[in-house]
């Protein structure tokens, strides 16, 4: 486990299904304790959400209705230091983002559920596995949830 930094950014292509859910995976373990944002690499249509990754956040308690979908250029500050990329276009980016910068960079391979075609039950077992994925990584690396006085 690792210290946490101060500021991290998750990010993937859209921003629409797995850097959101990152974001508030980590949110809900360490948000108190760091700044965290996600982006993408291409816009997505900020009014059409991913039915499914809502559902498979929903059921942990996590509402992301309000999310709107980032690409680099909307970020406000892109300065961080720990970008998490979880898609190998945004790896590039990040390079690109921490040439001239102290961030510290890393690649997560995380499996892109959009892709799974097949019944109802079928798809959402993908966004749940790709969600539990992140979860394990996130608490692996960051380690569980501090408690207060604990």
């Amino acid at each position: 486990m690792r210290p946490l930094p101060g500021t991290l950014l998750f990010a993937c292509s859209y921003n629409r299904v797995r850097s959101p859910m990152a974001k508030a995976l980590m949110t809900r373990l360490h948000g108190g304790r760091l700044f965290v944002e996600s982006c993408g690499l291409r816009p997505a249509d900020a009014a059409e959400h991913d039915p499914f990754m809502l559902q498979v956040m929903d059921e942990i308690g996590i509402d992301l209705s309000s999310h709107r979908p980032k690409v680099f250029a909307d970020l406000e500050d892109g300065s961080y230091d720990l970008v998490i990329s979880l898609t190998p276009e945004a790896q590039h980016a990040a390079v690109e983002l921490a040439r001239n910068a102290s961030t510290e960079l890393l690649y997560w391979q995380t499996h892109d559920p959009t892709l799974v075609e097949g019944r109802r039950d079928q798809v959402l077992e993908a966004y749940r596995r790709t969600r539990d994925a992140l979860d394990a990584q996130i608490r692996a690396h960051f380690g569980p949830p501090s408690t207060f006085g604990g």
